[in-house]
């Protein structure tokens, strides 16, 4: 063998060749799942507190009541009862910004004013509805087992635009 060759015992430098021990890697690795786990924790919980509960705060002589509107549990369906196109669509869309469950649009039945039907226990999520589309409360009825748009028998809360709404909208 000639001497320009690099002996065996020598080895070569060409550059970094450290390799942690299997502690610090797994060191390293639980403390990236801890602080992931703790980073989401933390995001759901101040998602949660912003967008999907809203109060409504109701006094009567003795007491005060405070009744909170999970908006992100309520099943809202907008339809369409005028014939302005998109009306329920943009209804839909400002309502899910709000943080409310909206379900697709559709076209209801044609309707002289807004009607907002209610399923029991969603009568003050009809309420807050009716605050945030801007109509009166007494567009606000009972659902007492009628079916005014097909498929929404098991939605909370269902809303049937009229041409009072069209206009402002």
């Amino acid at each position: 063998m000639s001497e320009a060759s690099h002996p065996q015992h020598e080895s070569r430098n060409d550059g970094s060749h450290y390799q942690p021990s299997l502690l610090v890697v797994l060191i390293i690795l639980a403390l990236f799942v801890a602080a992931t786990f703790a980073m989401l924790k933390s995001t759901n919980v101040s998602t949660q507190g912003v967008a999907t509960s809203s109060s409504t705060t109701t006094s009567s002589p003795s007491s005060t009541v405070a009744t909170v509107v999970t908006k992100s549990k309520v099943r809202v369906q907008v339809a369409n009862g005028t014939g302005t196109t998109g009306l329920a669509r943009t209804y839909t869309q400002q309502l899910q910004t709000l943080g409310w469950d909206t379900l697709p649009e559709m076209n209801g039945p044609k309707v002289a004013a807004t009607i907002i039907y209610y399923n029991p226990d969603s009568l003050k999520a009809a309420q807050e509805l009716a605050s945030e589309i801007k109509v009166s409360n007494s567009a606000i009825k009972p659902l007492d087992g009628l079916s005014p748009v097909a498929g929404a028998s098991g939605d909370d809360v269902i809303i049937i635009l009229g041409p009072d709404v069209a206009i402002k909208g």
